[in-house]
């Protein structure tokens, strides 16, 4: 990694570069996405490196048994010193549920077995994955803290929260990053944790860019969902939200014709164009979305193809929002 690289974006305050596109390593689990397995999702994280991505984003709960982590420790680890892995803690699967735990004991358990999943002594980005209602944000920052210290994280994010409780994180640990989602049409933190995030050096590093696959153009609109897909249960998969998002698909293919790109690459642009997005984390199960994904950087949409997005946006209207925890 070469900071001096134009493409590269900083970490909050840290000396951790990245790049804008990062790969989400949910997907290779299968736990909600159809048509997983293992070869595929190994192929996919060389893949992402092939293409220059160097920012792999993962947590202790993605998998029953931690195979995400298993999976960029079997296919990254001879790179080790080349890339960028983010983990989470605090969410655990109990009998098939996710279950929260933000107990200080359990974060500092967490990471010790996250870091002997992924065959590493320290993890370079390390989450609080969502607030836990039974355990104050403070003690939690507070184990956090007691790993960054140690060295066990080189840098702390916390994940789903609110602008209350990053500030209420923020007074007890140093926060480099701040994950939440945000798309073209999931756009709330615009109103508070966007600007509370500029105004104290805390990168955004988002997740659903592609609104889970629906921004990138490929379900047509007769599209009919197998049982086992996830995506069902959120309301942005249905009915007249679902109409109205494959309308406005329609105005930004022919954008994304005249700029040589596909929709989800233009998609992608616009997100990691936006002021205070340091990185779009982008699922993928298989290399051919990696691939994809990583054309979304290394280049910038102008500002009449700009203006004409956010024109399609306005009139396309937010969705209704319900988070990934």
């Amino acid at each position: 990694m070469n900071p001096s690289d134009p493409e590269l974006r900083q970490i909050g305050q840290t000396d951790l570069w990245v790049t804008p596109v990062a790969m989400g390593c949910w997907p290779i689990t299968g736990i909600t996405s159809l048509g997983v397995d293992e070869e595929s999702s190994l192929a996919t994280l060389a893949a992402a490196l092939d293409a220059g991505i160097n920012f792999f984003d993962t947590a202790y709960c993605y998998g029953y048994s931690g195979e995400s982590e298993r999976m960029i420790a079997r296919a990254l680890g001879a790179h080790r010193q080349q890339v960028i892995i983010a983990t989470k803690g605090g969410i655990h699967y109990e009998q098939g549920k996710q279950v929260r735990d933000a107990s200080p004991a359990t974060l500092l358990r967490e990471c010790e077995e996250s870091l002997l999943r992924l065959q590493t002594d320290y993890v370079d980005l390390l989450y609080l994955h969502a607030p836990d209602p039974q355990v104050p944000v403070a003690e939690s920052a507070s184990a956090l803290r007691q790993l960054l210290d140690s060295g066990k994280a080189r840098s702390i994010g916390a994940s789903n929260f609110t602008l209350q409780q990053l500030g209420e994180f923020a007074q007890v640990c140093p926060l480099s990053a701040y994950q939440p989602h945000y798309n073209m049409l999931q756009r709330e933190i615009e109103g508070e944790q966007l600007p509370w995030c500029l105004e104290h050096h805390v990168s955004v590093i988002c997740y659903w860019p592609l609104m889970k696959g629906l921004l990138a153009g490929h379900l047509p609109r007769d599209h009919v969902f197998e049982a086992r897909d996830g995506r069902q249960k959120y309301p942005m998969f249905h009915g007249v939200e679902w109409h109205k998002t494959q309308d406005f698909l329609d105005v930004l293919r022919p954008i994304a014709a005249e700029v040589g790109k596909t929709v989800a690459q233009l998609v992608i642009n616009w997100t990691i164009q936006h002021p205070g997005i340091t990185a779009a984390l982008c699922g993928a199960k298989r290399p051919t979305q990696i691939q994809d994904n990583a054309g979304g950087m290394n280049w910038n949409l102008n500002a009449e193809q700009l203006s004409r997005i956010n024109a399609a946006i306005a009139a396309r209207g937010q969705t209704v929002s319900r988070g990934a925890v």
